[in-house]
């Protein structure tokens, strides 16, 4: 056998020096003649929703803020912190994988892996890497709010997906002073236990927290477990620099009961796919840690400069198919930003430069047999293989006040990808090492037309690089017989291109009698989308995901929030948020103009709540969606469903306790929450779906004290 090849591996892009130039000219520039002061960089946190959205006015598209001080119910995932957002589908498998997708961003990819299509960030610091983004730190118990920046309107965080980016921000000693103590449970063995601690000395504030998960799952062969903890540590140093701290610890477990045909879905939801059964399929991540900095100057009243730094290790042992697989991933991701206002023609302005890079450090795997295979023993060593990836962008905009009412936003963005992807063991030539720079430039507007309605709108591009791992993953190019135990894997990558869309986007949002409404239609045209398709199923499991010919994503995003009555013996609210979109091939010489399956047409949720003044409240919900396809040729369609749920509960006066208890599908009713799709399924009824949740109940009491 031939030596091992020395392995190159993606190092830091040259960006860097250009964003470093760029800075000390501005930092040189000449002062504005009408200087304005910026938003104070120390803020409280009792105001910071308020504050986001406030600042989600001033972005030239469609967002959300969602404040989980003011959660109600289960909180065991990002399908529940996600819920009532219009624009967003975030569906659970059965785990805390769920899938996220806006504006059919990662639309088919297969629940539980990384997640495609959208930048997630926590605190600001990257979480999502080269290789997606992984799931296990997303606890919903420590978390204050989530901001979400729709499509291209990511990019002033560097964020050029086509799904735009999500921040979740943590709690903190200001926001969460005090002890809290949380506890959760429910069907089907349903337990989550949490405890957190805050507060505020001198010019430092803290927060720590630990939560642990389990559960025996909706499907058979479902269970699960979790724990982890998590720190929020900041110190003031001036009035003019502030530095933060960030920890977070998880260690996850679940098995794979898999995924189930129509028929199946329709009559034994709880079943679990034979094949998963056979070869006890399951996903062990022994222990995520993220380590992060931000650090915050306030360089003079009109400018201000932010660093932060983030290691992420992550590994994963996926025990899903014939073959166990054990990855160490490890991420070295950093941000730098500079804003400054000043005045530009006469007006106000204000100009941001910043960077973003993630850095793949590791990105290896050991692959082994599971069983013995054809006069292998288990635990055979079949390969050894690595996809390392570093993604940076740099990226430039400009805000600028061209009347009271009217403003005027540019920005562009260049980005610069390299991907190095390679067998290892058995040694082969075939690597694939590519470096490749895109650009993603961006016109916007928003208009006050008057105090209640603001008009908005932007075309922009978005830049979707391929994940490394997908490149060798789905590689239809294998070892030939005769190479022992490694026949018939993969034995080289394949090359994808970066997915690109030009978006136009326009909407508006604002207050009338009918409550505070929001209303956005998007038109994308997508090239060299990168979709998922299942080639082999469990237990020879083999999913691969390719360029596509052009396709096209257009919607719809509605949001209504109604008070129906407000007197002396309580309110009556709605919220409503509806979802259209219609994602379908442009012209595909196999697939004509087909919808691209994995999402519903149709999606809606409402929620009515009515509150008493002693701080008692009951609610009824409701999510409908119609069928979607399940493979690309359209031959086969999952089904339609609306759902109903009720929840009642107690705020204490002064926040001091909360309880609440609620019903979830009342009427036991039986659909797919998700599809992983396959080519053409010639109209058969194939085991593509997972179930979504049955009839389930849900307690759950919270205790605050100083």
């Amino acid at each position: 056998m031939p030596p091992l090849l020395s392995l190159h591996r993606p190092t830091l892009s040259a960006l860097t020096l250009a964003l470093s130039a760029a800075l000390a000219a501005t930092a040189h520039a000449a002062p504005a003649d009408k200087p304005t002061t910026l938003d104070a960089v120390n803020v409280t946190a009792a105001d910071a929703t308020a504050q986001a959205r406030a600042a989600l006015k001033r972005v030239p598209g469609a967002g959300n803020v969602i404040d989980l001080g003011k959660a109600e119910g289960r909180l065991a995932g990002s399908a529940d912190v996600l819920a009532y957002q219009p624009g967003i589908s975030a569906q659970s498998p059965g785990n805390e994988g769920a899938r996220i997708s806006i504006r059919g961003s990662g639309i088919n990819r297969g629940p539980g892996a990384h997640a495609s299509g959208i930048a997630v960030s926590l605190d600001g610091l990257p979480l999502s890497g080269p290789g997606g983004t992984p799931y296990e730190l997303l606890e919903p118990l420590w978390l204050s709010r989530v901001e979400v920046l729709r499509g291209a309107n990511g990019i002033e965080r560097g964020a050029l997906a086509l799904g735009g980016a999500i921040n979740y921000i943590s709690r903190s000693g200001r926001d969460s002073p005090g002890l809290e103590l949380q506890y959760e449970a429910g069907s089907r063995g349903y337990q989550k236990r949490g405890v957190g601690y805050g507060g505020v000395a001198g010019a430092v504030d803290y927060y720590l927290a630990y939560t642990d998960t389990e559960y025996d799952g909706y499907q058979y062969h479902a269970a699960g477990d979790g724990k982890g903890a998590m720190a929020n540590v900041g110190w003031q140093i001036t009035p003019q620099l502030e530095t933060r701290f960030f920890l977070r610890y998880r260690e996850t477990n679940h098995e794979t009961p898999g995924r189930l045909t129509r028929d199946q879905i329709r009559h034994d939801p709880r079943a679990a796919n034979p094949a998963n059964l056979a070869i006890d399929a399951r996903r062990p991540q022994p222990g995520s840690t993220w380590l992060g900095n931000m650090t915050t100057l306030q360089i003079d009243d009109d400018s201000s400069l932010q660093a932060g730094l983030v290691y992420h290790h992550y590994p994963m042992d996926l025990n899903e198919s014939l073959y166990r697989q054990q990855l160490d991933y490890t991420n070295l991701n950093a941000t730098l930003d500079y804003r400054r206002r000043h005045t530009l023609f006469g007006r106000d302005s204000v100009t941001t430069l910043g960077l973003r890079v993630t850095h793949d450090l590791d990105a290896d795997v050991r692959e082994t047999l599971r069983f013995a295979s054809n006069g292998y023993p288990a635990g055979t060593h079949t390969r050894d293989f690595s996809h390392h990836g570093t993604d940076s962008t740099l990226h430039l905009g400009n805000d600028l006040a061209l009347s009271d009412t009217l403003r005027l936003q540019t920005g562009l963005a260049l980005i610069n990808t390299r991907r190095d992807v390679r067998v290892t063991w058995p040694a082969t030539p075939e690597r694939l090492s590519r470096n490749d720079w895109d650009y993603a430039p961006r016109l916007g507007f928003t208009w006050q037309q008057s105090a209640a309605t603001q008009w908005f709108g932007n075309l922009s591009r978005s830049v979707e690089p391929a994940h490394p791992w997908s490149m060798i993953w789905g590689s239809n190019l294998t070892f030939a017989p005769g190479n022992g135990a490694s026949s018939g894997r993969q034995r080289a990558p394949v090359d994808l291109e970066n997915q690109t869309a030009t978006t136009l986007e326009l909407g508006a949002r604002g207050d009338s009698t009918l409550g505070h409404w929001e209303l956005t239609g998007y038109y994308a045209q997508v090239r060299h989308e990168l979709l998922t398709v299942e080639v082999l199923p469990v237990p020879n499991l083999f999913v691969a995901e390719n360029n596509a010919s052009p396709t096209l994503h257009r919607g719809i995003e509605a949001g209504l929030d109604s008070t129906l009555w407000d007197g002396a013996a309580g309110q009556l609210t709605l919220r409503q948020a509806y979802t259209f979109s219609d994602f379908r091939y442009r012209d595909d010489a196999r697939y004509g103009s087909n919808r691209l399956p994995g999402l519903p047409r149709h999606y809606y949720q409402a929620e009515l709540r009515y509150g008493h003044p002693t701080g008692w409240y009951a609610a009824l919900n409701t999510e409908a969606a119609s069928k979607m396809a399940v493979d690309y040729a359209n031959s086969f369609w999952a089904d339609s469903r609306a759902i109903f749920g009720t929840r009642v509960g107690f705020d204490a006066p002064g926040g001091r306790w909360q309880a609440w208890a609620e019903v979830r599908n009342l009427g036991d009713r039986h659909y797919a929450a998700t599809v992983t799709p396959g080519y053409n399924d010639a109209g058969k009824d194939v085991a593509r779906s997972t179930p979504g949740e049955g009839r389930s109940v849900y307690a759950g009491v919270r205790w605050r004290f100083d």
